[in-house]
């Protein structure tokens, strides 16, 4: 059966929010995000920019003793961060995670959104979240006009995501273990193919570099792509196709 799965937002971590948020406005064209009061909660600022019905979230620490901040001490500068999955039940996710052993670190409730973030340390790679959104086309975190219905958006949206590993084919087992999916041969290493074969997870080895997101795959309108093929932007490389 084809995954009914989605990659709904990719998260970049950046010293200088303002340089990044700037950036990838600019890059890909796109509207003004939407500004998260409730990252204060973490020691973060964020905006959270829509495309397509996907999303690019760039967090900026705001104290001293972050999570993002020793992130991005540890990677040496700003970088992909963390991914955020859509998934049909975040019931049956929750006890699948049981099921493997998985640690949930924070979970929301809202009426019409439901999230839990898995600890990194059993789900190593990025900083993984599995959310229900109600109804399915909706995204709270994207603000106010995402919140429980869906406003009219510009065609495309986020096509894949790279994670490096030291060990690419464990790092995809344990992420297909988690979202439930079968992990494919790819031409670069193996995958997990997700939205009916509209999005792909690849895994590629790290070869001394740090582990993590590290290239993410956007579609967009052929005017706004501007003939381009990449873009490196806040330490993550953008590959950039025309949306249908």
């Amino acid at each position: 059966m084809p995954s009914v799965q989605r990659l709904r937002q990719a998260v970049l971590v950046a010293a200088d929010y303002d340089a990044v948020a700037d950036r990838i406005r600019s890059e890909f064209r796109l509207d003004a995000p939407f500004h998260d009061p409730g990252v204060a909660e973490f020691g973060l600022r964020n905006g959270v920019f829509a495309i397509g019905d996907t999303f690019l979230e760039v967090v900026s620490p705001t104290r001293a003793g972050t999570t993002a901040g020793r992130y991005l001490d540890r990677v040496g500068g700003d970088a992909g961060y963390m991914v955020m999955f859509q998934v049909p039940s975040v019931d049956a996710a929750r006890e699948r995670m049981e099921g493997l052993g998985v640690r949930i670190v924070w979970v929301a409730e809202e009426e019409d959104i439901f999230d839990l973030h898995l600890h990194p340390r059993d789900v190593p790679g990025a900083i993984v979240s599995l959310t229900e959104a109600r109804p399915a086309g909706s995204w709270r975190w994207a603000g106010p006009a995402w919140a429980g219905k869906v406003p009219e958006h510009r065609p495309g949206g986020v096509t894949s995501m790279t994670v490096r590993a030291a060990d690419p084919a464990a790092v995809a087992a344990r992420w297909a273990e988690v979202l439930d999916e079968p992990v494919a041969a790819g031409a670069a290493g193996p995958e997990i193919v997700l939205d009916g074969g509209a999005q792909v997870v690849r895994f590629v080895p790290a070869d001394g570099g740090h582990e993590g997101i590290v290239e993410v795959g956007l579609a967009m309108p052929a005017a706004d792509r501007a003939g381009r093929d990449a873009v490196t932007v806040g330490g993550v490389r953008f590959t950039l196709t025309d949306a249908s």
